[in-house]
């Protein structure tokens, strides 16, 4: 839940999703297409709708409204076990490894993540796919009078974030699910997802971002994030600053939860960077899980995968000598795809696509990007919010990249691309700089600079370009590639 999105779809006529009729001869004339294409439209009206609401960078600290819209929808976030997931960065990916572990053991999943790449529906997924456009209209027309009752009681209404985090818990009830993956959006202990009783609670690494809201101070933001750690719950906590664990294992005493760390209980033993990926290691809660081939690179996703292992292992109940099936696990981690994150969408020239929008997650790319990839020449593209640390992201990015060109994605929230320009002046200089007014422009403008550059003689040593520096950023360069929602 770190940015907003501008509305990106056009209108179209009117059409209110509901039941199929039961009269088979007529459901004979319905085609699921033209039903999908209307519900297209109505899109549409919703978003617009949802966009009149508080959006999701502005959150008043407080559980009531999404407790009381909950309660009139009969709580079905009670009627599933839960996985809450919380931290700054590795959230999406994990929860996607969560979810695939849990499908491939045989459980029915729902998954709700934030923000999106590219489609609202992103946000929640049954079955490990994301639900039709037809089934979030439906959705949400169901839950409107609720969240209406839930506005006129008084207090600022619903923001838009809280009225979808309904509309994923009333998805998975009325899938419904056999567990259910819940992402925080921001921090924790507020997050409209925390109205939910996870019975496992995943930390992933918690660093600075946010921080007009969750403030500056590492220590009293884990004290947000460890607010999804209940009582009785098991708490999956990666690898952490020693300030951040002090206060994450202070809440886990207070409320009485079993704790699992990272380095401790469980971790990666061995990585080897693999063609696709990487192959893998793992020190479970259960036993040691080996032969695991992870397609997607970088350290930190290694650790994701360690983090999720042991999310699901702790569901199940696994513990010394009691392991997941190893077959299973291998499988599920095959197949784990986690778009925006280090995605190759093009080669020759290779053109990555990465969502770090905050320096801990530009530094694990930078990372990633040394350690796996044999760039003669990497030039970068970045768009950025202009609420985000932007000069930190830069100065991660400088050891690997050439030179950068910089833009602006559509959001209105985007840093201007005179001071984004000049920032990056500031860091890289003045020669290694470009300022392009488009992303697409920029996109052909660092592919221009890398294919000048190129050796004819020396193939396997060419140049990559890299799209970065936000979530939106990330989603309309997929877009601009011809890569569907996923």
């Amino acid at each position: 839940m770190t940015e907003e999105y501008p509305a990106e779809l056009s209108s179209g006529d009117n059409f209110v999703a509901g039941p199929l009729p039961d009269d088979e001869s007529e459901r004979e004339d319905i085609d699921p297409a033209a039903v999908e294409r209307e519900a297209q439209h109505e899109l549409i009206r919703v978003e617009a709708e949802l966009n009149q609401r508080w959006p999701e960078t502005r959150i008043e600290p407080s559980l009531d409204r999404i407790a009381a819209l909950a309660t009139v929808l009969g709580d079905p976030q009670k009627t599933y076990p839960v996985l809450h997931v919380a931290g700054t960065n590795g959230k999406g990916s994990t929860a996607r490894m969560i979810d695939a572990l849990l499908t491939r053991m045989g459980l029915r999943v729902g998954r709700y993540t934030s923000p999106h790449l590219q489609l609202v529906t992103e946000r929640i997924a049954v079955d490990g796919a994301l639900i039709p456009v037809s089934k979030y209209v439906e959705i949400y027309r169901d839950i409107v009078p609720f969240v209406s009752m839930v506005d006129s009681a008084g207090g600022p209404p619903m923001s838009k974030f809280e009225v979808l985090t309904g509309m994923a818990f009333a998805a998975f009830a009325d899938a419904p699910v056999e567990a259910a993956v819940l992402e925080t959006g921001m921090g924790g202990s507020w997050d409209a997802t925390n109205v939910a009783d996870a019975q496992v609670a995943v930390i992933t690494p918690v660093g600075l971002d946010h921080v007009d809201y969750l403030g500056s101070d590492l220590t009293k933001i884990a004290g947000e994030k460890a607010g999804i750690i209940k009582p009785g719950s098991v708490a999956v906590l990666a690898e952490q600053e020693p300030e951040v664990t002090r206060v994450l294992l202070e809440r886990a005493v207070e409320v009485d939860a079993t704790v699992a760390r990272a380095g401790s209980e469980f971790g990666v033993l061995r990585r080897e960077v693999a063609v696709g990926g990487q192959l893998l290691k793992l020190q479970g809660l259960g036993g040691v899980y080996d032969e695991i081939f992870l397609p997607l690179h970088g350290a930190h996703q290694a650790n994701n995968a360690a983090l999720a292992l042991a999310a699901v292992e702790a569901f199940f109940g696994a513990g010394r000598d009691r392991q997941l099936v190893l077959e299973a696990v291998r499988e599920a981690f095959a197949e784990v795809a986690v778009p925006g994150r280090l995605e190759r969408v093009r080669a020759a020239p290779t053109v990555l696509l990465d969502a770090a929008h905050n320096p801990h997650g530009a530094h694990a790319l930078a990372t990633a990007i040394v350690e796996e990839f044999a760039f003669r020449r990497l030039v970068a593209v970045v768009g950025v919010m202009a609420d985000k640390d932007a000069r930190g992201i830069l100065e991660a990015l400088e050891p690997v990249a050439s030179d950068v060109v910089v833009t602006r994605n559509s959001s209105p929230r985007a840093m201007p691309l005179e001071e984004l320009y000049e920032l990056a002046r500031s860091v890289f200089g003045a020669d290694r700089v470009v300022a392009e007014t488009s992303l697409d422009a920029a996109v052909e403008t660092a592919v221009a600079l890398v294919e000048e550059s190129d050796d004819p003689e020396e193939p396997l040593a060419g140049g990559g370009v890299l799209v970065t520096g936000s979530v939106v950023t990330a989603g309309e360069a997929r877009t601009l590639f011809g890569k569907e929602p996923a």
